[in-house]
């Protein structure tokens, strides 16, 4: 990535050549992942992967058992997730640590209310939490009729609306979203990947993580799959398209073992339903929406 002026950008957080072992099991090996201001990296790869590992190095749940971690151009040690919050990685996770009961902007300030007043007489400044909620709600373009509905009465969609804009609120450089769009239907994951495009265009670095291809492609920039703890592909959007990076998930050759398989299962069974053709069918369609699974050896390869 270029500056405007030509010259080569630094990037905003970089991990070069991070390793994490857990006993035997060596779940992280030599990746490196670079993630510049203003721009969406998707992190994607099947189950087991990798990436909530990497992730959680990230944001300093793990420590890294070898290599370095970058941030703003200089060597970071994280001591905890507030530690990294306080420096502006912030971190929307699945659940989205929201209470479901309690309105939109108690939510908004969980953890960090702001209070008036002095001494004992120092209380949460509900009226100040209130309106600042529904300003930086206004900013991720969502209007937000009545702060005070519990956030549990909103769609899936705008309760991660509401999170992304409450890391921006609390000064995030970069945000990181941990399958924001698994639980989602189609529509309210539309919704979502607007409010990850409208984070980039206020000059956040995102890090997307997915294991969908289809909703990670509209809205990166740059793409990394991790396969088995390693990184088996690093691309930037120009070199790659959607179908590449499909075939890279599903991984090609272990997809065409599986149809080669089916094809043979249903030679095998008399009248089995259904049939061949439809069998292979199946397989191939499996290559557009990767499911939980165990990925088979690959070394990174453009497809």
């Amino acid at each position: 990535m270029e500056d405007s002026d030509g010259t080569a950008a630094s990037p905003l957080l970089e991990v070069r050549n991070v390793s994490k072992y857990f006993g035997n099991v060596v779940a992280l090996k030599d990746v490196s992942l670079r993630v510049f201001a203003g721009e969406v990296t998707c992190l994607l790869g099947d189950n087991g992967a990798g990436k909530s590992t990497l992730i959680k190095i990230l944001c300093g749940v793990h420590t890294a058992d070898g290599g370095s971690y970058l941030f703003e151009g200089q060597e970071l040690s994280l001591t905890s997730p507030r530690d990294a919050l306080q420096r502006g990685i912030a971190t929307v996770y699945q659940d989205l640590a929201m209470i479901p009961l309690m309105s939109i902007w108690r939510n908004f300030f969980l953890g960090s209310e702001p209070t008036t007043g002095w001494g004992p007489f120092r209380r949460f400044d509900s009226k100040l939490a209130a309106r600042v909620t529904r300003d930086e709600m206004a900013r991720m373009g969502i209007d937000v009729r009545d702060p005070d509905q519990p956030v549990g009465t909103l769609s899936g969609g705008e309760r991660q609306s509401v999170a992304i804009a409450r890391a921006i609120h609390f000064g995030a450089k970069v945000v990181i979203l941990d399958e924001p769009t698994a639980s989602l239907g189609v529509k309210q994951a539309g919704v979502v990947l607007r409010y990850v495009v409208q984070a980039k265009a206020q000059g956040l670095g995102v890090i997307f993580i997915t294991h969908n291809p289809h909703h990670a492609y509209p809205v990166g920039d740059h793409f990394v799959v991790l396969r088995r703890g390693r990184v088996y592909g690093d691309y930037r959007k120009d070199e790659i398209d959607v179908e590449q990076l499909v075939q890279m998930m599903a991984g090609g050759e272990d997809l065409e073992q599986l149809v080669h398989e089916l094809e043979r299962l249903a030679d095998d069974v008399e009248g089995a339903q259904p049939a061949a053709g439809d069998l292979a069918d199946v397989a191939h369609t499996m290559s557009d929406e990767v499911g939980p699974g165990e990925d088979g050896d690959g070394h990174a390869r453009r497809v």
